[in-house]
């Protein structure tokens, strides 16, 4: 196993940028395009030419869909050049597809990678349940308590009152009570339009003000996270969230306990994992890509677990070479 990580921290360490650089710069170009469709489409085939050329031998555990659905970057896909080491994959070409299409904030290119076998597969169960924070409340939160009860703890945690707490809410009518509860806490309120990997991320990022997130969301993105907030030193917790009988069923029939908080470690079990994420419009977290007459720039984070480090790059990139990225366009 000493081995294996080291070979996955040689090969890997910084390559995942490239990969969502590459993605990020083809979606930028249907920013604003009102066509989230083809805003993806360029997304993941960026992305998968990108990975092709990765040395290793991974398998996608998160993607696109099953293979009837997604031609590219489906569940289970073969992805790099076949050589070792052997490692999950996790990706969203797009995380926030609806927000690049409509101009809007927040979307980015995500990918996560980590040891084989060591990647929570979702199943059938496309949301859960999520409460994520930095590192100063780890430790200090659980999906048993309340929403309220939650943010006390983090308050205590951080040492401040309710009232300077910031909770991160996907904006959706499902949260309707959950923000009704936040707001008689006390505490302020983020809501957000898309995009919960950059909410749960904002919680450990302290020039984000987020300090914690809540509510309902999807279970791949809580994945991705999990990644994340490894490198970071925070924590997310997860609880499955059938949204009908059958969707409950198919998970029981398919092993999954649908009462079971998932911590961070049952999400992603590797202490060596990789995270990277590049901007495709601007956030919080990172400057979307902005193009000007010698090429483009992109801001990116790139995170690795074994080390805790956490960096943020700021890449240039010649307008010539970018050309073979636009799928649009002359």
């Amino acid at each position: 196993m000493a081995n294996h990580g080291e070979s996955l921290d040689r090969n890997l360490a910084l390559e995942l940028v490239r990969v969502t650089e590459s993605a990020a710069l083809a979606a930028s170009r249907w920013m604003g395009r009102g066509d989230k469709n083809g805003a993806d489409g360029a997304a993941v085939e960026a992305m998968r030419a990108a990975l092709s050329t990765v040395a290793m031998d991974g398998v996608v555990v998160i993607g696109e869909g099953e293979k009837d659905e997604a031609p590219w970057l489906y569940n289970g896909e073969k992805i790099g050049d076949g050589t070792p080491p052997k490692v999950d994959i996790a990706v969203d070409p797009i995380e926030g597809t609806t927000p690049t299409a409509l101009g809007r904030g927040n979307a980015l290119s995500v990918i996560a990678l980590s040891e084989s076998g060591t990647m929570f597969n979702p199943g059938p169960c496309v949301y859960m349940e999520k409460i994520a924070v930095g590192r100063e409340a780890r430790g200090r939160i659980s999906l048993e308590l309340s929403a309220t009860e939650n943010i006390q703890e983090v308050a205590k945690a951080k040492g401040i009152p309710v009232s300077e707490i910031t909770a991160v809410i996907l904006d959706r009518d499902r949260h309707k009570e959950l923000i009704e509860e936040v707001r008689e806490s006390g505490a302020r309120i983020r809501l957000i339009s898309d995009g919960d990997v950059a909410g749960a991320i904002s919680t450990a990022w302290p020039a984000s003000g987020a300090d914690i997130l809540l509510g309902i969301g999807g279970t791949p993105e809580g994945v991705v996270a999990a990644a994340a907030l490894r490198s970071m030193g925070g924590e997310i917790q997860g609880r499955l969230w059938p949204r009908n009988n059958t969707e409950r069923q198919a998970a029981v029939d398919a092993g999954y306990d649908i009462g079971r908080i998932l911590t961070t470690e049952d999400l992603v079990n590797s202490d060596n994992c990789f995270f990277a994420a590049t901007g495709v419009t601007d956030g919080e977290l990172l400057n979307g890509v902005r193009f000007n007459s010698s090429g483009a720039v992109t801001q990116s984070l790139v995170m690795r677990s074994k080390s805790g480090t956490v960096r943020k790059i700021e890449s240039f990139h010649n307008l010539n070479k970018l050309r073979r990225y636009a799928k649009i366009g002359s």
